[in-house]
């Protein structure tokens, strides 16, 4: 049998795309089935490869059952382009499983339309004849892509090639040969912004895509579930199961839930959650509020070693503090009696068996896909060693239940899964009535249909498990909830598996999971973060399946300012003080206005706050040189700058250590008529009374916890690449006086420095600051 790389080179397609298309197991598992289906193994015309591969990648879900028809239209060649095939897949995306009708289908195609080389020509030399002066003008610059797209609005069945041929032939007797200046690079313009008038114009012309405004419009409504065709499941030994409701079925679940749509967000209690689990509240709760829905919040707890009732706790509050209210909570666990009786029913219907085989010996047999020795035990056997598991007569180890689904399949997830097994361990929310414990495979699906989920909503790593799924509701003729995967949220140097969370946490290389350095939500909480910034994120990701993109950090921390300069004051704090003596003032203390927000009104009191201005002032030490340079726009001997919302001040000498280097304090002379206009603007603290020191804060500056952009591609080795300087905490930093009554959670602007917020280690005698992020923003120049 030949290998999937060796059929797609046989088809016609070029071994980067052979290559590619192997590394992709949906892709290879859908490419392959097309090619047999079709029955073209043994190699086809290269066109009629592309066109199966386009088959492969992006035919309709809910019209499976018609894909056969389409490959013989394909093979045939009465499908024949790129245009007509596009047109197949909108037709048959309406059509969904019910019956074709082929006429209207030939129509839409445009089958049995022949287009002739003068047809294209004629069509050709009108769209050139009503462009000449622009060609003319452009030359060889012209947009063809626009001139294609006239073509294929007039002509949509038109063979692509000849069209292209036509046109570059018109184009040579229009304008003759390529000259010098045609090869030059155009000259780019600046961009001129529109006119305030041409605004609905531009808008008009370029409007937004659906899914752009509405994320969930992809979303089928619950009545449709009767005909989509949610997957095909293909078997070594029967016929292809591909899995749907019954009319029965779905008329009773929209009876019960009145037609409304219904999802779940069911995280496992084994750990924090983290900023990935924000899109998935996003999409799931997201979706129930869109449609007028309800969405549950269930606690995946079918491992009782893993689970504590600190987890619990804090998804519930952290579920809230996400903006999101659960329509209720639930938990697998509840469900354990009904999960255990359809367990008995599988077995009885044949479809399940107990088997001994220890764990390395079910990897083993698994990887040669061979068959367990007891399964093909009797069905009473089984029922009876079940029975036994359950009553704790069997060693943990030594049994477990086992699906009986394919172990000839290609995917690897229906080799027979466990469905059950022993563990004398207790349980967090069940207590000690059990010691055998369903596994995710087996209850997820169930616990779904039982809840009566309209939209089993999860990330692409789950898309495997999509046969399994369906197989067990359908072995156990339950109802079947439509499954879509979307692409998991991967953000730049940071890790989000939670094994490695975990490893970071318990081997303290981080502190705690509410650190703020980790992309827990508990931690991006206590760094500042605000859950109206992670759902804008999370929102302008959007919901695909693309999944291999990193979302540079960069994109989130520009979500994280936009909100911040919208409700976070603005006050001054110096990291890292230098003094300055004002030598030409008295000892009294002056109070300024400064702003607490850039565009505070004049007249009104509250948008400002008091500094105290004094013979002494603090500045920050990488704010003074004792060279000044053209582009400096710090302090100097001899310069002047203007502090922040005062005066003016000029150095006039620089007093040093014993050592002549170090910088012991600065002299200056201030402007009281503010008559002089330096460039340089510093933020600065003040003395708020002769010889008493400003408020002393701690200021924790948090970065990246990883160098690399992706440290999940280290393995191994991603602890050597935690950055040494992802926390560095300046123990003294000098504060305006207006924080000292700052609370925990308290969000500031630090003028010149960044965003920050109150930890919630401060306390009255110290304040503690975090970082939460700079004031940089580079979102715009390193990309989305």
């Amino acid at each position: 049998m030949a290998s999937p790389a060796d059929l797609f080179l046989k088809i016609g397609l070029d071994e980067n795309t052979a290559k590619n298309t192997v590394a992709n197991n949906k892709v290879t598992a859908n490419l392959t089935a097309v090619i047999h289906e079709a029955g073209v193994a043994d190699g086809c015309d290269r066109t009629v490869g592309n066109l199966l591969y386009t088959v492969a990648t992006k035919f309709p879900a809910n019209a499976l059952v018609h894909r056969p028809t389409l490959l013989k239209y394909i093979i045939s060649s009465k499908i024949k382009t790129p245009a007509q095939l596009e047109a197949a897949f909108s037709f048959l995306s309406t059509t969904a499983s019910d019956k074709l009708n082929v006429d209207d289908f030939e129509a839409a195609c445009g089958i049995g339309v022949e287009i002739s080389l003068e047809d294209i020509k004629k069509v050709v030399n009108e769209i050139f004849e009503e462009s000449k002066a622009v060609i003319l003008e452009q030359r060889y610059r012209t947009n063809v892509g626009e001139i294609f797209g006239q073509i294929r609005k007039k002509q949509p069945w038109a063979d692509p090639k000849i069209v292209k041929q036509t046109v570059d032939a018109e184009l040579y007797s229009l304008l003759g040969e390529r000259t010098a200046a045609d090869n030059e690079k155009p000259t780019k313009k600046k961009k001129e912004k529109p006119k305030p008038e041409d605004k609905a114009i531009v808008e008009e012309a370029a409007p937004v895509p659906e899914e752009e405004i509405n994320p969930f419009s992809i979303f089928p409504s619950p009545e449709q579930n009767l005909k989509v065709v949610h997957t095909e499941i293909y078997f070594s030994d029967r016929p292809v199961l591909r899995a749907s409701n019954s009319r029965e079925l779905l008329n009773k679940h929209l009876k019960i839930t009145e037609g409304k749509v219904l999802t779940r967000f069911p995280p496992e209690p084994n750990g924090y959650l983290h900023i990935g689990h924000a899109k998935a509240m996003f999409v799931n709760f997201g979706l129930a509020k869109e449609r007028g829905g309800c969405c549950y919040l269930r606690y995946d707890d079918t491992n009782p070693e893993a689970e504590k009732k600190e987890y619990i706790d804090h998804i519930e509050e952290i579920v809230g503090w996400m903006g999101w209210a659960p329509f209720k909570i639930t938990y697998t666990s509840d469900y354990f009696q009904e999960l255990y009786d359809l367990a008995v029913e599988l077995i009885r219907r044949g479809h399940a068996y107990v088997d001994h085989q220890t764990p390395d010996e079910i990897k083993a047999y698994r990887e040669e896909k061979k068959n367990s020795p007891w399964r093909d035990r009797p069905i009473e056997e089984s029922l009876k060693l079940f029975d036994d598991m359950k009553r704790g007569l069997i060693e943990e180890g030594k049994a477990t239940l086992r699906m009986k689904q394919d172990m000839q399949s290609d995917n690897f997830n229906m080799y027979d899964l466990i469905a059950y097994r022993i563990k004398f361990t207790p349980h967090p929310h069940a207590g000690d009535k059990w010691c055998i414990y369903p596994s995710y495979d087996y209850a997820h699906c169930i616990v779904d249909s039982l809840e009566n989920i309209t939209h089993s909503l999860c990330t692409l790593e789950f898309e495997t498990r999509r046969a399994s799924y369906y197989w067990l509701l359908d072995a156990l003729g339950l109802y079947q909830p439509y499954v879509w995967e979307y692409s998991r949220l991967n953000v730049s140097n940071t890790v989000m598996s939670k094994r490695k969370l975990n490893m970071l946490v318990t081997d303290n290389w981080v502190d705690g999971w509410d650190d703020p350095r980790l992309m827990t939500l508990a931690g991006l909480r206590r760094r500042g973060v605000t859950a109206t910034a992670i759902n804008t994120f999370v929102r302008g990701i959007g919901i695909t399946r693309s999944d291999c993109s990193l979302i540079h950090l960069n994109r989130l921390e520009y979500h994280i300012r936009e909100e911040l300069n919208k409700t976070s004051p603005r006050t001054m704090v110096v990291l890292n003080p230098l003094k300055v003596v004002i030598t030409n003032m008295d000892a009294s203390v002056m109070d300024l206005d400064a702003k607490k927000w850039p565009d505070a009104p004049a007249d009104d009191p509250t948008s400002f706050y008091k500094v105290p201005f004094s013979k002494v002032v603090y500045i920050e030490q990488s704010d003074f040189r004792m060279k000044d340079s053209k582009d400096y726009y710090g302090l100097a001997p001899g310069k002047s700058v203007l502090l922040r919302y005062a005066f003016p001040i000029k150095c006039t000498e620089v007093i040093l250590g014993g050592d002549k280097e170090t910088i012991l304090e600065i002299h200056a002379e201030y402007d009281p008529s503010k008559k002089s206009k330096p460039k340089g603007v510093l933020h600065w603290v003040s003395e708020s009374s002769p010889g008493v020191d400003p408020l002393k804060v701690e200021v924790r500056l948090f970065d990246k916890l990883f160098i690399s952009e992706n440290p999940s591609e280290l393995g191994k080795d991603y602890l050597g690449d935690l950055n040494p300087h992802s926390k560095v905490v300046v123990k003294d930093a000098y504060a305006s006086s207006c924080l000292k009554n700052a609370a925990t959670g308290d969000a500031f602007q630090f003028e010149r420095l960044g965003y920050f917020v109150v930890d919630k280690e401060s306390s009255p005698e110290k304040l503690v600051f975090n970082r939460t992020v700079t004031l940089r923003d580079s979102y715009g120049k390193v990309g989305k």
